[in-house]
């Protein structure tokens, strides 16, 4: 029997991108907390034209998978978003297919923080990754004062690997990154 990969979960699914999306992933890219939290470039303001530019070159690569994360309705009204309400994404980049190896990244509007959104699409993201693509390792890195991220990739099982000691500045002070990794037979002791 083959196993089934599912893009859909309890409380999130994993789409393509819509035309209709790019003003709500503008206006994420538009407050500099979202941006000091994603990656390491200033925190410069993207508009709409050069972010559908680039999920359109995202899109066409064969070596990355880039997914709207969208809201499933539930039984839980104080903590559910619209049916199909774009709550942000999580993509797969810099695939090294003769070594089976992913970057993985997520981002979850700020409004929609909180609520465990970002753990199902995880979920989602590197069930696709491991058991679709049949990758043997994810990795990752995250800026040492982003906690709430680290606590959702070491809830995922990302083990943290090394250090890369002072290598942000942000608001007068130096941060480290630190670089996690997962490999399938974790991933799988862990939810498999």
């Amino acid at each position: 029997m083959l196993a089934k990969t599912s893009l859909s979960g309890s409380r999130v699914r994993l789409t393509s991108w819509m035309p209709q999306d790019l003003p709500a992933l503008a206006h994420w890219y538009q407050q500099s907390d979202f941006l000091r939290l994603l990656d390491a470039q200033p925190a410069y303001p993207y508009s709409e034209a050069f972010l559908g530019q680039w999920l359109e070159e995202r899109q066409k690569s064969n070596h990355a998978f880039i997914f709207a994360v969208r809201a499933v309705s539930s039984n839980e009204p104080a903590v559910t978003a619209p049916n199909d309400m774009l709550l942000g994404y999580v993509e797969l980049d810099g695939i090294l297919w003769n070594h089976q190896v992913s970057w993985i990244s997520i981002a979850i509007g700020e409004e929609h923080w909180g609520h465990g959104y970002g753990f199902e699409a995880m979920q989602l993201a590197l069930t696709f990754a491991f058991e679709e693509l049949n990758l043997h390792r994810i990795q990752l890195t995250v800026f040492s004062y982003n906690d709430r991220a680290i606590a959702l990739y070491e809830k995922l099982g990302f083990q943290r690997e090394g250090v890369y000691r002072e290598f942000i500045h942000r608001s007068g002070d130096r941060h480290d990154m630190y670089l996690y990794g997962l490999l399938r037979p974790e991933w799988k002791d862990k939810f498999g």
